[in-house]
């Protein structure tokens, strides 16, 4: 079979069978649906079965589902609920966690410079990857579900914000210029989108929500597409972009009325991860390179450490954000939570390679770590929360209909 039709066929075949076999698994164990994403996709990549080969056009559409998973973090994020003290220790937290990560980094990789990639990767949380689980969980509105959400948006957020200063091929001062440019640019944007009630734009929104205009939706798009153009024009990273786009919409969405708010976040949820996102999870494990990363003896030691280091870096400064009265189970969810982390792992890594200053072992060594983290850390965490003081009940008006996990 030509391998674009492969392509064309399997991925979206992959894209269903992966929540059939997370539901079946679920009986037994409640494995993330990602994980899953990520192994057919390795399953049929050149790594296995060679299926599915590495594309330019899987690459796009993978970015793009990339963009779109940091999208649905910054739209899903409610600022007002986590400000104050959780916000406040989770920058504190995410601030040791790169200085120690970086640390570390330069010790354990082979220059300085892949050091600071290693320090960056290890200090990300997949709040976007975490949210759905979250949500489905039922504890999006707890405190638990709170102190993971800030942590997370400022391990997502902060990430972006090295990357840009420190990876950006610019000094750090003319890199800071061109950030806050973005800063401004981007906050002028939710200024002007905060102003007004914009009755206009949501009676459009309303007239084509059961159109095949879906004006909502391609507003979104657009919102997207021009906040990730003018970070990529400015050489920042993308989901830089695509996060402040999250946070524009919903400022300007959050206008609607209830009954139009929840279908506009169903249509948005349905894009999002039954379209494009499993594509970026099963991409990632089409490109991962389980071969190379098998035949390399440093890399293979590095991933234990890799992963453990995810836990130290990342994990046990988040538990800075731990609400009062946390139990001992309930910590160590937060941390397991918290040293979750992929799509910022693949974009430093990805970064790294194009630039020459990371050995493609290493980058291996850390995507796989980042790819165990998925695998392990939010089971065992949800295992944790469910066997906690509150049983892991919540109450009714805080469960949610199941839509990803």
């Amino acid at each position: 079979m030509d391998v674009r039709i492969a392509s064309i066929v399997l991925i979206p075949l992959l894209a269903v069978l992966a929540p059939i076999l997370a539901t079946v698994v679920g009986r037994v164990a409640k494995i993330p649906l990602v994980v899953f994403e990520i192994v057919l996709g390795i399953l049929v990549g050149p790594s296995v079965l060679g299926w599915i080969p590495t594309s330019d056009a899987l690459t796009t559409v993978s970015n793009f589902g990339l963009a779109f998973l940091f999208f649905m973090a910054g739209l899903e994020i409610d600022f007002a609920t986590i400000k104050g003290r959780p916000l406040k220790r989770a920058v504190v937290g995410w601030i040791i966690s790169l200085v120690v990560g970086v640390l570390l980094g330069v010790v354990l990789a082979p220059t300085p410079i892949s050091g600071i990639y290693v320090g960056i990767a290890l200090c990300s949380t997949a709040l976007g990857t975490l949210m759905p689980l979250l949500r489905d969980a039922g504890e999006l509105k707890t405190p638990f579900g709170l102190a993971v959400t800030a942590v997370g948006a400022i391990g997502e957020f902060g990430p972006l914000v090295a990357i840009s200063l420190f990876l950006s091929g610019r000094s750090p001062l003319s890199a800071g210029i061109v950030l806050i440019a973005f800063v401004v640019v981007a906050g002028a944007g939710v200024w002007l989108a905060s102003r007004g009630t914009h009755e206009r734009f949501h009676r459009l929104v309303r007239a084509t929500l059961h159109t095949s205009g879906q004006f909502v939706v391609r507003f979104v798009v657009v919102v997207i597409a021009a906040l990730v153009g003018l970070s990529l024009a400015l050489g920042l990273d993308m989901l830089l972009g695509a996060f402040a786009a999250g946070i524009l919409s919903k400022v300007l969405l959050s206008g609607a009325r209830e009954v139009d708010a929840e279908q506009i976040e169903g249509k948005l949820e349905a894009v999002a991860f039954g379209l494009v996102v499993p594509v970026f999870f099963i991409a990632t494990g089409v490109g991962f390179d389980l071969k190379g990363l098998l035949a390399d003896p440093r890399a293979l030691v590095l991933l234990p450490i890799f992963l453990v280091l995810l836990l130290v870096v990342r994990g046990l400064p988040g538990l800075l954000a731990a609400p009062a009265g946390s139990t001992g189970r309930d910590r160590t969810a937060l941390a397991l939570f918290t040293a979750t982390g992929l799509p910022i792992i693949v974009a430093v890594t990805s970064i790294g390679l194009e630039t020459h200053d990371m050995t493609s072992g290493t980058a291996s060594a850390l995507v796989g770590a980042g790819m165990l983290s998925v695998l392990l850390f939010p089971v065992i965490a949800l295992a944790l929360r469910r066997g906690s003081s509150d049983g892991g009940v919540r109450p009714p008006d805080l469960q949610h209909v199941p839509t990803e996990g």
